[in-house]
């Protein structure tokens, strides 16, 4: 059963090292992630699955233990998910070879941060194309592989609310991005049920499907809803939020 679940934006850039000399200007996003997790962290989970968007020959699980780097980004540097927990110290020398996607990366990074050993770690890489129903099913069975899960939800809303964003500016963004902010304030499963796939692709928001999966998990589980952080740097929206 789902107990807890933070929402976290999945942008390389909310580790310093790959933001550079632009890493304050996403100090109070990093800010409001911490605090997310340790909403996770006092609910007491028996298990964290970590969910984000991901390249297809990333897509599906990925045991604590797994890998990931930012060298693609010019940085030296690499992590480990759940590099807290026992579960990531005794399978690293057996973790498989393929490496974490980049949201599953950042979310390693901010539980590494974070000094996670709470619960054991795992992810799943899930691809923008996975339809809504299927995500709902696959949150569904991810609520049900502990008595308590929680749920560490990566992804972002669009990409086209400014005119130099990665997707231009698209006038249908900002109303699309309200909503989404919406449903997870409030903790509205019908509503993140609701997201149009379509528009949601149209407008490069990588975090539909993950958020989805969340609503699957969520079902029946009474959760109420916080939103810790809500902006659009960079023309892509950024949203944190916590659920308990």
């Amino acid at each position: 059963m789902l107990v807890a679940a933070a929402v976290c934006p999945s942008p390389p850039l909310l580790v310093p090292a790959v933001a550079a000399g632009a890493a304050p200007e996403l100090d109070a996003a990093r800010a409001a992630c911490a605090d997310a997790l340790g909403v996770l962290a006092a609910a007491g989970p028996e298990r964290l699955i970590v969910v984000g968007p991901a390249e297809r020959d990333r897509r599906g699980e990925h045991p604590a233990g797994t890998a990931g780097s930012f060298r693609g980004f010019g940085v030296d540097l690499d992590v480990v998910l759940g590099a807290g927990t026992a579960a990531a110290r005794a399978g690293a020398d057996e973790s498989p070879g393929r490496e974490l996607p980049g949201s599953l990366a950042v979310a390693a990074w901010l539980l590494e941060q974070a000094h996670w050993a709470a619960a054991p770690v795992s992810g799943l890489g899930v691809g923008e194309p996975l339809d809504t129903e299927r995500c709902l099913r696959t949150g569904r069975e991810l609520a049900a592989r502990a008595g308590r899960v929680a749920l560490l939800v990566m992804g972002d809303a669009s990409a086209c609310r400014s005119l130099k964003a990665p997707g231009y500016l698209d006038e249908r963004a900002a109303g699309f991005d309200e909503e989404a902010a919406r449903a997870l304030r409030t903790a509205d499963v019908a509503a993140l049920k609701a997201l149009d796939a379509e528009l949601a692709y149209a407008l490069k928001a990588a975090g539909r499907a993950p958020w989805q999966v969340l609503a699957g998990a969520a079902e029946g589980a009474g959760l109420g809803g916080e939103l810790l952080y809500e902006d659009a740097p960079y023309g892509v929206g950024y949203l944190v939020a916590a659920w308990s």
